[in-house]
């Protein structure tokens, strides 16, 4: 008897050293691919997205187009897949279906890394690219609002392309989602997702990046925070693991001010996050909040403090790569 539990002991704690082990290497592996993640790398996005040459961006218009162009052309670079239905990275919604809010047709940009092990399952991460154009003679660039998402969710791209590359390929899909039509409805989000590339049921999670860039007036003394909405409303693990991997990488202030039900500025239902919200996907919306350059033509790319934009950025690239990675997806909460 004695020798059974001695033995039983020794197998107990030699499993958990071997789970301690694995999961010290997995931290190993995602400080690895999350320091992909550059600084220059995200101002240079950024400044072109937010140039005048781009012309703020409007949904329909040249500049926007031009930003797709530059988009579609990072993703050949990175040589990363395409959807089949959309071989050119391109998810082009007609003009009608804008309500008059556009000018011309215009695209969702799209691509992704195919799992491992559950290639079915996918995990989007969205920003929208558009913005809000030229308004009398002044450019709107929307450096914050949202150079700083789409710029983001570019190097989450390729740390992720770079782990797969080095035969760390996700177990789960992982989508990136470029979406048009936000400031005037969120349209590109609701057209992604009545013509989903992967099933909605399919669909584990989506991380929306809708300006990550600045510091408002609360934080202005301790910066190192990012406002979290949504992540506790539809699944409580998804809440846990957002907070673990925090608590455990990036080590930044989580407000959820603006999650609260009676929040009245209402951002819950006010980007593309929430498309996905109604049709029962857990979300979690990352946000600065609101600073006096909101929606003005001085949200501009000199504003950005691009440190804190890579922080952020990499917390969204750990969460990411744990929703990807764990055994089984994240689980919706009983109603």
């Amino acid at each position: 008897m004695r020798f059974t539990i001695a033995f039983l002991l020794l197998f107990i704690l030699s499993a958990c050293s071997s789970t301690r082990d694995l999961e010290s290497q997995e931290a190993m592996l995602m400080k690895k691919f999350a320091s992909e993640i550059d600084t220059e790398d995200l101002k240079e996005h950024l400044y072109l997205l937010a140039s005048d040459v781009l012309e703020g961006r409007k949904t329909g218009e040249k500049g926007e187009k031009m930003a797709m162009n530059y988009l579609t052309a990072y993703y050949k670079h990175l040589e990363l897949e395409a959807p089949q239905s959309y071989p050119e990275y391109r998810q082009t919604i007609p003009q009608q279906y804008f309500r008059n809010n556009s000018r011309d047709d215009a695209d969702n940009v799209l691509a992704y890394i195919l799992g491992s092990e559950k290639p079915k399952e996918v995990i989007v991460i969205s920003a929208h690219y558009d913005h809000l154009g030229i308004r009398g003679e002044e450019i709107f660039n929307g450096a914050d609002d949202n150079a700083s998402g789409t710029s983001a969710l570019l190097e989450i791209a390729e740390s992720f392309k770079k782990a797969a590359d080095k035969g760390h390929r996700p177990k789960r899909s992982i989508l990136f989602l470029h979406v048009t039509g936000e400031e005037s409805g969120l349209y590109g989000s609701s057209y992604y997702v009545s013509h989903p590339v992967f099933k909605i049921e399919h669909t584990v999670t989506n991380l929306n990046v809708d300006m990550i860039g600045r510091v408002d007036e609360k934080h202005k003394d301790k910066p190192a925070y990012v406002y979290l909405i949504g992540s506790d409303k539809m699944s409580k693990e998804l809440h846990d693991l957002s907070e673990d991997v925090n608590k455990n990488f990036t080590g930044l202030k989580l407000d959820y001010t603006f999650n609260r039900d009676n929040d009245p500025n209402r951002f819950y239902y006010r980007s593309d996050h929430y498309n996905f919200a109604k049709k029962g996907v857990p979300v979690i919306f990352y946000f600065d909040g609101e600073n006096v350059d909101y929606h003005e033509p001085t949200d501009t790319a000199d504003k950005i403090d691009y440190d804190l934009l890579k922080l952020r950025t990499e917390l969204i690239f750990y969460t990411a790569w744990k929703l990807a990675n764990r055994t089984e997806r994240v689980a919706l909460d009983a109603k």
